[in-house]
């Protein structure tokens, strides 16, 4: 403790103590507070310290527990990969023997095939052999088929010369029969599906070129096949050409002195006008060819009997033309004209001449000198022919239609066929003919220069005669059944006069073929008209035209026992013309 100096204030001093130690006190104090306020710091580090630590020992310990559990996981693992690999040796063994196994297996199946292969390489070579060998036999059948085909070819003409030979020598009337195609109204209206198809049923069939075989058939009753034989048939798809073809061999008769007729026959809709003429067109009756392919048998056989008499001596032939018609039993002259020049139907009839023969008095006869004049002629005809409606046929002709070519042939003294030997010979007579072939006067008619009265003109005559030969083309209505037509009124009347002439003319080939004293020619008008061609007088061809359909299987049925019984009338041969005709104007 400090004294006080001598001479101070002790109090003095003491107070500059006390504030010293004042002064030390707040100093302390405040290095306390200093203190304490780092010790709270440190206190908080301390805790704070404390905290992480205690987070980390968490942490430590979730890793040593992880640790642990990764472990024993890896622990697993490593098990099951022991257990995996351990599996995995064994599968690989099992493969390993597997593929040995499979090794061999394929190493003998390898080797079977290569015996099958090697197998199969000479059993190709072999059929390879036996091919050639078959190749071989069948070039030499089929060479002998074609010997055998031409054989058979060869004798079937010699068949077919010799059975026309037989027909003409007694006088048989040639019968063909064409089968129309199933058209659109063959399947009938009104009727339920099932009938509808039963109607429109195929039933009849060409079974060869002269065979029909037709299936007959009736509710609980077992199905009857019918053939009918004829000299020719033909199927639903032949042509125009193929049906010309075997009728062109007639016309060359006309100019060796023969008369021949050809009729179509059937019930209406079985495709007679279409056979005879062609197609037509709807409402117009004139031809509608717009093919030479369609034409039928009437335009073809008369380009055919221009292109024969084209190969004859220019002036030794002349054609005349006419065409009738036979409707309600009454013959029509389809080209008579009036004053006026205009063509129309006049009335006309059939009488018997004193030999015997059907001639049509008045009849308009017109010159033609080709093809066209002719079908130019005819058309205007079939302007004037007669058709009605049916339930069977939209275009259904009711009536008969008779187109007649009447050929005059000039012959020089007494042998017909030979005249034509020489040109010295036909020049003299084409100048001796010039005098009395009959010439076209302005209105179309033809006319004779016979009532000459020159010398040179009465010594020609007398040195000439004219062979007149005939064809007719003849388009028969078609037979009707009332019930299927429907007609009514005088529809009606013109079916029932056209049922009764094609059944007259049943009676007369019946008369015939039973060599009856007395042939009802007479009982109609269009068999007096049609007398000389039916009765002997002509080579008749009859060409039957059918429907296929089970509808119109009555009518087909009807129609073929027509044609078996023509087929079987026996006329006597056929006689040549040989006669001379006088020459004289029309």
């Amino acid at each position: 403790m400090m004294r006080p100096r001598r001479g101070l204030d002790p109090n003095s001093v003491w107070a500059q103590r006390l504030r010293q130690l004042e002064q030390r006190l707040r100093a302390k104090e405040e290095r306390i507070v200093v203190l304490e306020t780092e010790n709270a710091v440190l206190h908080l580090k301390l805790a704070e310290y404390q905290g992480l630590a205690g987070r980390s020992t968490k942490e430590v310990l979730q890793l040593y527990a992880a640790h642990g559990q990764q472990m024993k996981f890896q622990s697993s693992v490593v098990t099951q990969l022991h257990g995996a690999i351990k599996r995995l040796k064994q599968d690989l063994k099992s493969l390993h023997s597997f593929a040995l196994e499979l090794s061999k297996d394929f190493q003998r199946q390898s080797k079977a095939c290569l015996y099958q292969v090697l197998a199969a390489v000479q059993g190709i070579q072999l059929h390879n052999e036996a091919m050639q060998m078959f190749q071989i036999k069948a070039f030499d059948l089929e060479q002998s088929l074609q010997e055998v085909t031409e054989r058979y070819e060869k004798e079937k003409q010699k068949r077919k010369a010799l059975h026309n030979s037989l027909i003409e020598l007694r006088g048989n009337i040639r019968v063909h029969c064409r089968i129309r195609p199933l058209l659109p109204f063959d399947d009938a209206a009104g009727h339920s599906q099932d009938r509808q198809r039963n109607f429109s049923e195929k039933v009849a069939y060409a079974a060869d070129d002269e065979t029909i075989l037709v299936k007959c058939s009736r509710p609980g009753h077992a199905s009857v096949n019918k053939t009918f034989q004829f000299d020719r048939v033909y199927n639903d798809l032949e042509s125009q050409d193929a049906v010309f073809a075997d009728v062109a061999p007639l016309l060359t008769s006309l100019l060796d002195g023969y008369n021949v007729c050809i009729m179509a026959y059937g019930q209406t809709g079985s495709g007679k006008t279409y056979t005879m003429l062609g197609p037509q067109l709807e409402g117009n009756l004139a031809f509608a060819i717009e093919e030479e392919s369609e034409l039928g048998i009437i335009p073809r056989a008369t380009q055919e009997v221009f292109r024969l008499i084209s190969e004859k001596p220019p002036g030794s032939y002349w054609v005349e033309v006419s065409v009738v018609e036979v409707y309600n039993n009454e013959i029509f002259d389809l080209l008579a004209k009036d004053s006026c020049g205009k063509v129309f139907g006049v009335k006309r009839d059939v009488v018997t001449t004193r030999e015997g023969k059907s001639d049509v008095p008045s009849l308009t006869h017109e010159t033609v000198e080709n093809a066209s004049e002719f079908l130019h002629l005819v058309n205007k005809g079939l302007q004037l022919r007669v058709t009605h409606p049916t339930l069977v046929h939209a275009h259904s002709s009711r009536s008969h239609l008779v187109v007649t070519l009447t050929i005059t042939t000039v012959v020089f003294g007494d042998n017909f066929g030979t005249l034509w030997e020489d040109e010295q010979t036909s020049q003299r007579l084409n100048k001796e003919a010039s005098f009395t072939f009959p010439q076209k006067t302005r209105d179309n008619k033809s006319t004779s220069s016979s009532r000459a009265s020159s010398p040179v003109q009465l010594e020609a005559t007398e040195k000439m005669k004219q062979v007149k030969t005939r064809l007719q083309l003849v388009d028969l209505a078609g037979s009707e059944c009332v019930g299927m037509s429907g007609v009514t009124g005088a529809a009606l009347r013109e079916t029932s006069f056209i049922n009764r002439s094609l059944s007259a003319l049943a009676d007369v080939l019946g008369a015939i073929a039973e060599q009856r004293a007395h042939v009802p020619y007479r009982n109609s008008k269009l068999t007096h008209l049609l007398q000389d061609s039916v009765g002997g007088d002509a080579k008749l061809l009859v060409m039957l035209c059918i429907s296929p359909g089970q509808k119109y299987l009555t009518e087909s049925m009807q129609s073929l026992g027509f044609g078996t019984r023509a087929r079987q009338v026996q006329r006597g041969q056929v006689k040549k013309k040989n006669f001379s005709v006088p020459s004289k104007g029309k």
